[in-house]
Parts: C-alpha cells; sequence; structure tokens
C-alpha cells in the first residue's frame, strides 16, 4: 500500500508551494511540538547549510518524533559541527571534471549538466552542500555547455543536474530540451530529481508534456529513501508518466538512522514498483562534512544487500554502489 497523503487537487501551484517552503527549522519544530534544546538543533549548522523543507513534506513527518527518519534528513543537528577524518567540502571533486561551463564530465559517452544550483529541500547528506555553483550555472554558461556537446560526438546521454533540475519552470526546461534534441549525436536525456518527492504537484501535464514530445528517449530518476515518501499524491501524480512510457526509476542513499535495515529497503522497493518505479541505485554515503552521522559500515551495507536479496526478486533488487573519485562508472559494493 502507497502512503496516504492529502489531495493532490487540494494543493496551490507547485511555484507557489515552493515560494512557501520552511526556511526557518523553529518553524518546523513548532509545528511538530518539538523542543529544539532536546534534540540536538544546531543553529550553527544551519547558517553553514542553509534550512529548506517544503510544507508538503514536512507534513509527511510524524509530530513529536524526534528520530522520525524523514526528520532526521532536513533537520539541521550538532553532529554537523564535528570534524570526521575523510570526510570533506568536495569528496568527488567535482569541480575539477568540469569544462569552464555547465558541464560535469564524469563518465564517458554520457555528461552531466548543471542547470540550477537550486533545491526544493536541503538534504543534510547532499553531498553538492558546498558545491561553487555560481562557477558552473547560469543561461551563458548553458549556452557554451550545449556548444561543447555539439563538438563531441562521442556524448549520447546528456544527464540533467543541479541543484534539481526541474526548479525551472515548464518552459525553460522545454527550450533547454529542444536545444539538446537539436544535437544530432545526443539520444538520450535523463533527469535526476528529488522535487517530485517533496513536491509531487511538479509532475504537470506541461512537463509530460516536453519530454513526451522530444526524441530523445527519456528517463527520469527520482530520489526516494524511505517508504513514506513514497505517498499517494506521489503515485497518482506518476500514473501519467507510466502511462506515457517514460522510464521511472529510483535512487535512494543508505542513511544510518534512516533506512539502515532490510526491512526498511523491502518496503520502499515494494512501494516504488506500486508507484510503476523501478529500484535503481542504493547509494552509499558520499563522505561530505557534516554528514558522517549518516555514514553506513561497508559491512553493514553488506548484511544489509545479502538480507534483502533474499526478501526481493531480482527486478526490485537495487544495486548497492558508491562514487570514488576519479572512477568513470559507480563501484558496485562489492568489489568496493
Amino acid at each position: 500500500m502507497i502512503s496516504r497523503s492529502p489531495p493532490r487537487e487540494d494543493r496551490p501551484d507547485w511555484r507557489r508551494e515552493l515560494s512557501e517552503a520552511y526556511r526557518d527549522p523553529l518553524e518546523l519544530l513548532r509545528m511538530l511540538e518539538l523542543d529544539s534544546e532536546k534534540i540536538g538543533y544546531a543553529p550553527a549548522a544551519a547558517h553553514l547549510f542553509p534550512f529548506r523543507v517544503t510544507r508538503y513534506y514536512a507534513n509527511l513527518i510524524e509530530p513529536r518524533t524526534p528520530a522520525d527518519p524523514l526528520l532526521l534528513q532536513i533537520l539541521p543537528q550538532t553532529q554537523e559541527m564535528l570534524s570526521a577524518t575523510g570526510f570533506e567540502a568536495e569528496p568527488l571533486a567535482e569541480s575539477r571534471d568540469a569544462q569552464g561551463n555547465s558541464l560535469l564530465a564524469k563518465y564517458q559517452q554520457r555528461v552531466l549538466l548543471m542547470v540550477s544550483g537550486a533545491c526544493a529541500i536541503h538534504c543534510r547528506y547532499c553531498f553538492r552542500r558546498s558545491f561553487p555553483y555560481n562557477d558552473f550555472v547560469g543561461h551563458r554558461r548553458l549556452s557554451d555547455a550545449i556548444t561543447r556537446l555539439e563538438q563531441d560526438p562521442e556524448i549520447k546521454e546528456v544527464i540533467l543536474s543541479g541543484g534539481d533540475p526541474l526548479v525551472i519552470d515548464d518552459a525553460a526546461l522545454g527550450e533547454l530540451v529542444r536545444r539538446l534534441e537539436a544535437v544530432p549525436h545526443v539520444s538520450r536525456l535523463r533527469i535526476h530529481s528529488r522535487l517530485p518527492v517533496v513536491l509531487p504537484s511538479r509532475l504537470t501535464p506541461g512537463l509530460l508534456e516536453v519530454l513526451r514530445a522530444t526524441r530523445l528517449r527519456t528517463v527520469l530518476v527520482l530520489h526516494i529513501n524511505h517508504p513514506r515518501e513514497v505517498t499517494q499524491a506521489l503515485g497518482d501524480a506518476l500514473i501519467p508518466w507510466r502511462q506515457s512510457g517514460l522510464t521511472l526509476l529510483n535512487q535512494a542513499v543508505l542513511l544510518r538512522g534512516v533506512n539502515d535495515d532490510p526491512e526498511t529497503l523491502e518496503e520502499l522497493s515494494e512501494k516504488l514498483f506500486d508507484a510503476g518505479v523501478l529500484p535503481y541505485y542504493v547509494h552509499l554515503l558520499d563522505r561530505v562534512s557534516g554528514s558522517a552521522h549518516f555514514e553506513v559500515t561497508d559491512a553493514r551495507a553488506r548484511e544489509i544487500e545479502t538480507d534483502l536479496r533474499t526478501r526481493l526478486p531480482g527486478y526490485l533488487m537495487p544495486r548497492f554502489v558508491r562514487e570514488v573519485n576519479g572512477e568513470p562508472y559507480k563501484v558496485p559494493l562489492a568489489a568496493a
């Protein structure tokens, strides 16, 4: 069963919802009836990495529950202020792979295109929480990136990333897609986004039409970590996307206290499939500064992966992987 949430028709336009997101952690904690001094809230952590969460997502958090797995993903906590060996501001050194514009050339035959530095929710484990977006995002840099794409016939796939690429509106996204499909050697478009998960109203008919109309084979990769994030609202919003034939995948991050047990990940895979989304990856944590309290050991991750294989059919079994700086592909946990 998919978790219940308010009917979609009761929600305002997604842009208005986005503008009404919580930006003050204390306001959220008051709504949840939680004492900021008793749950480890750290104002200094919110200063280092600003707090933001949509009201839709906040309403999925259980009141009076300090260890709620959805709350833990977004609440600035004292653990973020502790230094930890091996954790750094830019663990994947992505800015080194940039080509002087919005492109990140990390893989063969495919590139990441940094569309925006903005997100609808600021996840505390985000590996790009310190990424210098101002150096890579903007109209001129985007145009330069497309020119670079035109000059490289090896590139077959463009991955829209950020920030979150779906914070830009349908018209702007449509123009970008048209420019990409005009590059003859590009055949696939992949969009990585958490926005539909924290704001299902973003899955507008206009957005779907943009992606249905393109000649590019399109894949939407969602970022869902916990089964309670797979709500009825999200499932309903995805119905026309499933019917259109677009490929829907999910990437999760393995997080201590959130989903680091086989029961939770089993439920997540089952709910994803009910919503028409295939589990794709479970990522081990990228070791960004401030996130050490979320890390799950490799040994525990292997135990979870092994147990999960006994519970799920192969097509619902996500691949456990990590990104290793300098490697041209995701490294399977078994090989790490």
